[in-house]
């Protein structure tokens, strides 16, 4: 019975063991990307502020966060050391050379020649069709009245609101 009164206990120090190993390893790759700091890097800070490393010390960094501005941060305050792709996206505006990175959806730009091709493609540079609900005007001149009246019956038109129940 003292098992079974000690195992709520157990599973929660346990619980508690692993939640402290993912937070301590976690801290610990921090500290090893502060460390790893080198004047020329691109950071983040934890405020949301892009500058590049100007110096490295042991507790602080100098960051360049423009002309003639210049930053002393703690290095705890280093929220992400960036890519220099990254980096340069984000502050300067610079893209990446995307195109080299796409592929197609389909193999038709991979086949695409000069002749104009006679399938459905060149369809698009006719007349475009209209999916639209006809009025009540372009049905009566769509077929002539003499058609209308040889039917046999004709039923009288129905306005909005009426309907076929009695």
């Amino acid at each position: 019975m003292s098992l079974m009164t000690l195992l709520p206990f157990v599973v929660l120090i346990g619980a508690m063991v692993l939640m402290t190993r993912s937070a301590k390893k976690k801290q610990q790759q921090a500290v090893d990307m502060r460390n790893q700091l080198q004047p020329g890097s691109g950071v983040r800070t934890i405020g949301g502020m892009y500058a590049t490393v100007k110096e490295v010390n042991e507790d602080t960094v100098l960051l360049d966060a423009g002309p003639g501005v210049d930053l002393l941060f703690a290095k705890n305050a280093i929220g992400a050391v960036l890519t220099d792709d990254e980096y340069n996206r984000i502050v300067h505006g610079i893209e990446h050379d995307l195109k080299s990175d796409v592929v197609p959806d389909d193999a038709s730009s991979l086949t695409e020649t000069d002749e104009p091709s006679d399938d459905a493609s060149s369809a698009s540079d006719d007349k475009p069709i209209d999916l639209g609900k006809k009025d009540a005007a372009d049905d009566a001149t769509d077929e002539p009245a003499e058609a209308k009246a040889d039917e046999g019956e004709a039923e009288p038109k129905k306005t909005d609101g009426e309907s076929d129940a009695k």
